[in-house]
């Protein structure tokens, strides 16, 4: 079989993590610093802040930037359903933007007509969260003239995107936005086998997230009410969550940021070679905007339905019948039950539905040998049935 993602574990990776476990600390040691320093400085921010998950991370940047009751939260419908939910445990009502037909990433325009018409509502945003899907990043510099006219907050969701470029910068580095957020799950481009962290350029919300990751527990006699009692002492100034990094997982973490740029260029490489394997199949291939350098996460075909006697579903199940694991990022999230009793309609976000109705993830992965993706294609063509291909 093979999966549409995989971790790429070295012995290097490994002899790290059993250094960590034969040292003195588990957490809260030397380990997380050197990893959200090694973070920074690779995307050029000022400060990182490692917490146990993407989705923490979105949390603490939202409640770092304010976000509560009365509030809304606009992120795009095809993400994981964390995008939208961490404006939900702020307390935040939740919209959405659609999606740009050829990148997929949240429609700056769209956004334009959208946010026109709430402010003639009074129900601007207080918060936007811009997905960079499959590793591209959204048009920012659009979206941040566009958070300058109507004063919303920028989250950059870059879950899929860490080694990823903008404009010759790379994702992270906070021209355009408050915070950035990367994701370390096993599948994502470098892995802590669970992990996130948020980057900023902003010294208050950074102190304010640092809080906010354990507990809102601090030492530091600056933000203490009153002097303190002696060397034991902290205080809890802020109602805080246990989001904390592990030593173990920062440990995984820097042993993998020094295979990051070797992992993207290779993702980058199967990519030009998807493109021209599947040029004459009626499927479309990911769209690369002049303006970025993708991270190349996923790399996303959509069946030309028109041009196949398929449906999408036998397409997707035929493929993995196959031992194709492939897989669909994503459900858009405004047709989530849970959503759905917020009164979504399904069609409020035609594009997003479209995407939905013919997007087909393939395996991409920087441990993809150039045989496993000849396989890959060879059943694409088998389950479209494009006779002339077999």
């Amino acid at each position: 079989m093979i999966p549409y993602g995989r971790q790429e574990i070295t012995q290097a990776d490994i002899d790290a993590v059993v250094s960590v476990l034969k040292s003195d600390f588990l957490t809260q040691g030397p380990q997380v610093p050197r990893f959200e320093q090694a973070v920074a400085a690779h995307v050029g921010a000022k400060y990182a802040l490692a917490v146990n998950s993407a989705t923490s991370a979105l949390h603490i940047a939202c409640l770092s930037l304010g976000l509560g009751e009365g509030d809304w939260l606009w992120t795009s419908p095809i993400t994981f359903v964390a995008s939208a939910n961490c404006g939900l445990y702020c307390g935040a009502q939740v919209d959405f933007v659609d999606i740009d037909p050829r990148t997929y990433n949240l429609c700056p325009k769209a956004l334009a007509a959208k946010l026109e018409q709430a402010e003639t509502e009074r129900r601007l945003p207080k918060v936007v969260v811009a997905v960079h899907l499959c590793g591209q990043s959204c048009d920012m510099q659009e979206i941040s003239v566009l958070s300058q006219r109507y004063g919303f907050r920028l989250i950059e969701d870059a879950s899929h995107a860490i080694g990823g470029k903008y404009q010759g910068e790379f994702i992270g580095s906070g021209r355009y936005s408050d915070v950035t957020v990367f994701s370390f799950h096993p599948v994502k481009i470098i892995t802590t086998a669970e992990g996130g962290i948020a980057v900023t350029n902003n010294d208050k919300l950074a102190s304010r997230m640092n809080l906010l990751r354990s507990h809102g527990v601090t030492r530091d006699l600056n933000l203490m009410t009153h002097e303190s009692d002696g060397p034991w002492y902290y205080q809890q100034v802020e109602l805080g969550y246990n989001y904390r990094m592990t030593e173990l997982q920062a440990a995984l973490g820097i042993s993998q940021m020094g295979r990051l740029v070797a992992f993207v260029a290779r993702r980058h490489e199967l990519a030009k070679r998807y493109d021209e394997l599947l040029k004459d199949l009626p499927v479309t291939t990911p769209c690369q905007h002049p303006d970025s350098y993708s991270g190349l996460h996923l790399y996303v075909i959509r069946l030309k339905l028109d041009a196949i006697n398929k449906k999408h579903r036998q397409v997707f199940e035929s493929l993995r019948e196959q031992g194709i694991i492939v897989n669909l990022h994503y459900i858009p999230v405004h047709i989530q039950p849970y959503y759905q009793e917020m009164g979504f309609e399904p069609e409020a976000f035609p594009q997003a539905m479209q995407y939905y109705r013919e997007a087909i993830s393939l395996p991409m992965f920087q441990g993809l040998t150039d045989e496993q993706q000849d396989d890959v294609v060879q059943a694409l063509k088998i389950a479209l049935e494009v006779g002339s291909y077999l």
